[in-house]
């Protein structure tokens, strides 16, 4: 369990640093390189109330801000810190790459700022499952004894893992497309591909450029590159990855697992990767009861969770303990309430196909509360496949017309409410109909398929707004 390789310590004093965005991780980035010594310039889109403020806070500590132009590369810059979401074709980028200059992420900072004896990073990326496996790797390392945290796109700032006074002995890494894009050197002990399926295709410009930033995740790994072996596309980034002599290709599958693989047999979690004599011997985990909620895509992420932690020497029953104490999140595959023999499971988390597909796949018959906005997404191939376990639909949001013709294309037996209204009571109407088309024995599953933001400020408040129309349905009697 030795520590990552540390890169060779940088002289930031008086080094012209650009930070690109005033937010979660510009403004950390604008300070922690002006206590270096970098003499840092924030560039900002916006020029709001809000970004003012935040500028005054950073130009009184000596750092300049400049809000209301993102485009223009500031002069004498040496170096470019992004904040992850800023697309990788806007001007400010186009004129650094013709001035010579890098582009680093705030992921990529803090790779390059770790000091010596930093801990290993185990990093997990996905287009679904990343959060949900993180917890859960780190459920696992606690379980072992090890002192770690959840960090990245998730939890502890990055920065502050790196930089504060707590000691780790290992970090749970969640990476997203968007903070890999902008990582060239970052080098993990191992490391996780959930799943490839399209999403922010709009940021990335086509499939093969999101799926070739997911794969960055492999690059230089040491220890084990996990994939699917359910999906051939996290296979083929193993494949193409440059790692280090003696990293190993580690599977995790929902079925009877073979050599070098984690699988399920009999109700069981087992290794065949970590093992003596992995040809005829397999390590038994945890049984499929141990993880909450034992749906299959969540007993996937146990099985990620697992091969990262096996791949840093932690024993089975650590990786048990660790399931059984973990609690998911929020608003993932999580029930609500049984009204009238019916259950009601809030996914409000699903916010694309992929994930839906997913959430879908772990109940029958479902009445399905679906809709919002579907950021370029089709519906044809998630309602192809779950179409024989709908008993019926109900369609909210923007751009539900678009999963409403799905339906009819491919499903048109499966009766279909389409909402039009999007004032703060249509939730509870949806649920009202939902209600009127269950049958005792059926689940209502909120499983929207799509972003929040037409309706609701998030994913979260979509959820809650879900819960509560189903309480309010269980106090009335009204199933």
């Amino acid at each position: 369990m030795g520590s990552g390789q540390v890169t060779e310590r940088l002289d930031w004093n008086g080094k012209k640093v650009t930070v690109a965005g005033l937010g979660v991780s510009g403004i950390p980035a604008a300070r922690v390189l002006h206590g270096l010594g970098a003499l840092v310039t924030v560039v900002n889109d916006g020029d709001d109330e809000r970004s003012r403020a935040q500028a005054a806070e950073l130009e009184a500590e000596g750092i300049t801000v400049r809000l209301g132009d993102g485009d223009t590369l500031p002069a004498g810059t040496e170096l470019i810190v992004t904040a992850p979401g800023w697309r990788p074709d806007k001007p400010l980028f186009a004129a650094a790459a013709e001035a010579g200059v890098e582009v680093w992420g705030d992921v990529e900072l803090a790779w390059r700022l770790r000091g010596p004896g930093a801990p290993p990073w185990l990093a997990v990326t996905g287009t679904n499952g990343k959060t949900t496996t993180v917890r859960m790797l780190v459920s696992i390392l606690e379980a072992a004894g090890l002192r770690t945290a959840a960090v990245g796109n998730i939890g502890v700032s990055l920065l502050d893992a790196v930089l504060g006074e707590r000691e780790y002995d290992v970090l749970a890494v969640e990476l997203s497309s968007y903070q890999l894009h902008w990582a060239p050197s970052v080098r993990v002990h191992s490391a996780a591909v959930l799943n490839l399926a399209p999403d922010h295709l709009d940021w990335h410009g086509s499939m093969e450029a999101y799926a070739a930033d997911k794969g960055r995740i492999y690059e230089g790994n040491r220890v084990a590159c996990v994939y699917n072996v359910a999906d051939k596309a996290t296979e083929d980034l193993v494949r193409e990855a440059d790692v280090e002599e003696g990293c190993r290709a580690i599977g995790f599958t929902l079925g009877t697992p073979g050599p070098s693989e984690l699988g399920v047999v009999e109700g069981l979690l087992v290794d065949r990767a970590f093992v003596e004599n992995r040809r005829e011997n397999a390590q038994e985990l945890a049984e499929v009861s141990d993880v909450r909620p034992p749906a299959p895509h969540n007993i996937a992420n146990a099985l990620a969770a697992a091969a990262l932690a096996r791949a840093f020497g932690v024993d089975a029953k650590a990786v048990r303990d660790g399931l059984k104490a973990f609690r998911p999140d929020p608003h993932r595959i999580e029930p609500v309430e049984e009204v009238g023999g019916v259950t009601y499971v809030d996914d409000s988390k699903a916010t694309n196909t992929h994930a839906a597909e997913a959430s879908l796949a772990a109940y029958e018959p479902i009445v399905w509360i679906a809709g919002g906005l579907a950021k370029g997404a089709t519906f044809d191939e998630l309602v192809q496949k779950s179409a024989k376990r709908l008993r019926g639909a109900v369609l909210i949001g923007a751009d539900r017309a678009l999963i409403r013709e799905a339906l009819a294309r491919h499903a048109p037996e499966v009766p279909v409410v389409d909402l039009d209204r999007t004032d703060t009571g249509a939730m509870s109407e949806a649920v009202r109909e939902a209600a009127r088309l269950a049958r005792p024995g059926d689940t209502v599953l909120l499983a929207p398929a799509c972003a929040s933001m037409d309706m609701f400020t998030n994913y979260n408040e979509r959820g809650d707004a879900f819960a509560d129309a189903v309480r309010a349905l269980a106090a009335t009697g009204d199933a």
